[in-house]
Parts: C-alpha cells; structure tokens; sequence
C-alpha cells in the first residue's frame, strides 16, 4: 500500500490477512464436493478457451457446464442428473445451489427473482463459474425454490437458472454482517480477471452512486482486493446486491463482494491506493525531516495533476439491459465511469508501453523466456536485454495497461533464485541497437511482433484470458492426446526444471484432438521456473505434420 510508515503497513498486514480469512472460509462455506465439482468446471471454462485451436476446450461455459454435469429442471427435487444416474440424494438444506446463470447477473437479479420463494439472508456469487449459492431463512423457502425448479422454468435476469439443495447447511461468513439487526458498513471487495488498473477512484466512482463511501484501501496481496466503507449498513447492503457479480469494464475486473471483518477502516493518506472521503486534504507527514524548507514558487505545477483525479469525465447512460438497472434496488440511471489509466500516470512519469525488467538470471533468462513469462498479461512486441546492464531487459508491449498488469503480478518474484524488478520504463519503444550474444548463445533482441503465441491479438481472444498471479498450480491445454503425465515429467527432467508433484487431465470429448488439465509443484517459484521454460514448447509426435505447442498459465486453483 501507499501508506508506507510504520502504521500503514501494521494496517495493510491486517486487512491482507483478513482477506486471506476470508478466502479460506468462503471455501469452508461449500462442501468440499461441490467445490471439486465446481472448481473443475470453472478451470474448463475459464482457462481452456484460450487457444482457439485447442479441441478440447469449450466454446462457451454453457458446453462446459453441459459436458460435466448439466441439471436437469425435471429431476433436480431428487437428486438425479440427467444422464438417470441416482447421485448421492441431497437433503433439504436452506442453502440452495444456483447454476446456468448468464454473465451478466448480479445479487440484486438472484434477490428478485427468489424472493418470492422466502426470506433470503446470504447470497454467495460465483461469477466465472455462472453459479452461486443462495441461503434462505427457512428450509421451507428453500424447498419451495428447489420444488418449482423441478416443475416450471424460473428466470433469473432473463435466463432459465437451475436448482439443487447444497450439503451445506449454512454460507460461512466472517461476521454476522449479513444481519440487518448487526450489520458491518464494510466491504470487501476482490477484483477478478483486472485487466485495466484499479484505484480508489474508479471504485469511488462505481459505489459511491449506490451509497455514500467514506473510506477506501486497496491492497495487491493474492490479487487485486480493496476494502470500501460506507456511510451506513443499508449503503453496504444496497452496494452488495447492485454490484456482486458486476464488471467495472465489459468483459473484466468482476467484483465478488463480501463483508469485511474490519468496522472501520483507518487511512493516513489520500492516494490512488487509500483515500479517506472525510478528509480530502489528508496527506502523509514524512517522518524524521524535521521543519521542510520554505519553497518560494510552492508546489510544482504538475504536482496538482500527479494524483489522476482530474475533472470528473462525462457520465455515460447506462443499457438497458445493465446490470446496474434494478427494480429492487434504488441505482441511478446514470453511473460516471472514468477512462482506464495505468500506474505509470499517477507516478508522475508519461504512460509506457515499455517495462524495464532487472534481476534476471545471466545464464539462464533469453528473449524467448521472458516472452514465455510476460505474454500471460499482454501482448509482447519486442525484448531486448542491456549491454550497458547486465541482467536488464527492456520489454515492448501492446500498451501501458499490459505493462501495468505486468508490474502488478510478476515484480518481486523470484526467479532461478533472482528477483525481479519489474517497472514503467522512460522509453516508449525498443530500438534493436548495440545487438550480442547472451551466455546461452541466442540473440540479445527478438521481435516477437508477428508470433501467433501472442494471447491479446484480438478483442474476442483477449477477453478469454484470465488474468492471474503466479501460482503453484500449472494450467496446460493444446496438449495431444498421446502425451501422459510420464511424457511430461521427463519433459520436466530434460530441460532442468522441477518436476510436478499432483497431476490431473480434464475430460476431453472423444473427438478432441488436443487434451488439457492441471499439473501443481510444490511451490510457486517452482511453477514460474517451468512456465518460463516449457511455454511454447514445441511437442513432435510421430507422424505428426505439425507440432503441437504447449501453453502454460497460472491456474485459478491454489492446490489440486
């Protein structure tokens, strides 16, 4: 976080570790079938659509979901699928298992539409996965949704959902917030997929219109989570059913919203990354410099415009198909949502598509392996390493949002034993000049302009990608069928890097011609060293015209 002395780093620790509770008993909420279940279907559906040539991935999280375990409205009151098969049978349970949700549903659509079943006290959203889970006061509320589930179609925002009682009896949470009687005025807010930058703006600028804020921190641990206070309870409650589920941005940045632990948040500067709404003229007293020395012009003149808050842009209408447009929850029709910006312009340097990358390996990291590693967040125009630095590299890529991205996930990791430093650099383009020879024997410079292993070329490819940070758990797809986990572990031994630990394939179509699962190492620096290697792997088969190219990225699932 910003607040950078020694009681606003006391108070990022406690709200990253809050967040961290959270996670782990949000997955406590969920029997631990269900998250199997789901966690498998939401990996087919969220990472495998990446490549369009890999046979084994869905078309569209519909396909996904229908190939594992489509619901049938007919049989859902007894337990069965829709292959006839007698699964386990599900007692009657107050929390109710919603599947075949469209994208753009929020908690206020599923509140609309259930409502009329009973009493609802806690809906948990799964927006990748189109699934939450929603608990009744009464298990006869819950009875009544899953019994009309199983006669006549029920519509949530438009679409036909689908039911089934959850083995869990209640959804966990971290306080009894949900409560109106002792609710929490706080929430914690976790950005899934964040293609573009997020401050305190931009979140002001969503909530704020729902319900007053007062206070807002943002933290970058396990991804992009923020923490937003409101002005009351009812503003809190109001902002949760209008935004679960929403995307800032079409297609990214989707909000899955909680309720914090914290009752207060506690900020001691107003910045992109923390901002107290109560005191717009809060600023960080630097400590240990005593009396500053008297500045005769003042401030510098772009110091006023350093923060990004500019005058507020237009407000644009909202669709009328929105999200934000609910019968049951008092949004305004219009919503400001200002234009993306990325780190570079708060810093006070010019935007860059340019990242300046130090730490890396002399022997061991080339232009093709750091390609392998940046291209998960953007497209990669050209690397070239330093002749006047060693271990530095300069990274072209397809604009600063990428480089931000970049920055966000991949500064401070270690890799083969160095850690990098990831930042915006000051030039806006790589020059191939001053070209040699690195240890390894290969170029110092490589345009990477025209590969077809770029992941962001088009709008419709680009928005399959989810954005993810380093993790243990290796997602691989675009695979033939031949290989077998043996293939790949020696795989793992010829190119010196550790080998996986767990493995697990997907279920492909007998049709498929490429296959796709889950490989976990025992720890993260681990994973990122193997995907630096063996991404893009060219995989020869024989009687093979072409070779496959393995791809690699970093899994949603923290363990198999």
């Amino acid at each position: 976080m910003s607040t950078v002395d020694a009681a606003g780093q006391h108070e990022e620790g406690e709200y990253g570790r809050a967040a961290k509770r959270l996670k782990t008993e949000e997955r406590a909420g969920e029997t631990k079938a269900e998250e199997r279940e789901e966690r498998e279907e939401g990996e087919e559906e969220l990472e495998e659509g990446e490549d369009s040539d890999s046979g084994s991935l869905p078309g569209n999280g519909e396909s996904a979901v229908g190939n594992r375990a489509r619901w049938s409205a007919s049989q859902y009151g007894a337990g069965r699928r829709d292959n006839g098969e007698d699964s386990h049978r599900i007692s009657p349970s107050p929390v109710v298992h919603v599947r075949g949700l469209c994208e753009a549903v929020v908690e206020a659509d599923l509140i609309d539409a259930l409502e009329k079943f009973g009493s609802i006290c806690y809906v948990m959203m799964m927006p990748f996965k189109r699934q939450a889970l929603v608990e009744f006061s009464a298990v006869e509320s819950a009875d009544r949704c899953v019994s009309c589930g199983a006669k006549e179609p029920v519509y949530i925002a438009g679409q036909q959902a689908y039911f089934n009682y959850s083995t869990s009896k209640r959804i966990t949470r971290p306080t009894n917030a949900d409560n109106p009687n002792s609710g929490n005025k706080v929430l914690l807010l976790s950005i899934q997929n964040p293609l573009y930058p997020i401050t305190t703006d931009v979140l002001y600028t969503v909530c704020n219109p729902i319900g007053s804020v007062l206070r807002i921190v943002i933290f970058k641990r396990n991804g992009i989570q923020a923490m937003v206070e409101f002005e009351s309870v009812q503003c809190a409650q109001k902002a949760k059913a209008a935004l679960n589920g929403a995307d800032i941005y079409a297609g990214c940045c989707t909000l899955k919203i909680e309720y914090a632990r914290p009752t207060r948040l506690n900020v001691i500067k107003n910045d992109n990354e923390s901002w107290d709404y109560t005191k717009p003229y809060l600023v960080r007293r630097d400590r240990g410099k005593g009396r500053q020395r008297q500045a005769i012009l003042g401030e510098h003149p772009s110091s006023y415009s350093d923060n990004g808050y500019g005058p507020p842009c237009p407000l644009l209408p909202l669709p009328g198909n929105s999200r934000y447009k609910l019968t049951s929850v008092d949004v305004p029709d219009m919503v400001s949502y200002p234009l993306p910006q990325s780190s570079s312009s708060y810093s006070g340097h010019a935007p860059s598509s340019v990242a300046m990358v130090s730490g890396l390996h002399p022997s061991k990291m080339n232009c093709t392996r750091i390609f392998n590693l940046f291209c998960l967040y953007g497209n990669i125009e050209k690397v070239k390493f330093m002749k006047s630095v060693p271990g530095t590299a300069l990274v072209e890529m397809g604009d600063e949002y990428a480089v931000d991205r970049a920055i966000t996930h991949l500064n401070s990791i270690k890799v083969f034993g160095k850690r990098l430093n990831v930042c915006v650099s000051k030039q806006h383009a790589v020059i191939p000049s001053q070209v040699f020879e690195l240890e390894d024997g290969s170029s110092s410079y490589k345009d990477f302009a025209m590969t077809r292993n770029n992941r962001f070329s088009s709008a419709g490819q680009a928005s399959k990608n989810i954005i993810q940070p380093p993790s243990a758990v290796l997602h691989y797809y675009n695979v033939p069928p031949c290989i077998s986990q043996d293939h790949l572990l020696r795989l793992c031994t010829e190119h010196d890097v550790p080998g996986f630990v767990k493995f697990k394939m997907f279920d492909a179509k007998p049709s498929s011609k490429t296959i796709s699962g889950l490989l976990e190492f025992d720890s993260k620096t681990e994973a990122v060293e193997v995907l630096t290697v063996l991404n893009h792997y060219q995989i020869r088969i024989p009687n093979g015209s072409n070779p496959y190219t393995l791809k690699l990225c970093f899994s949603t699932s923290s363990h198999l």
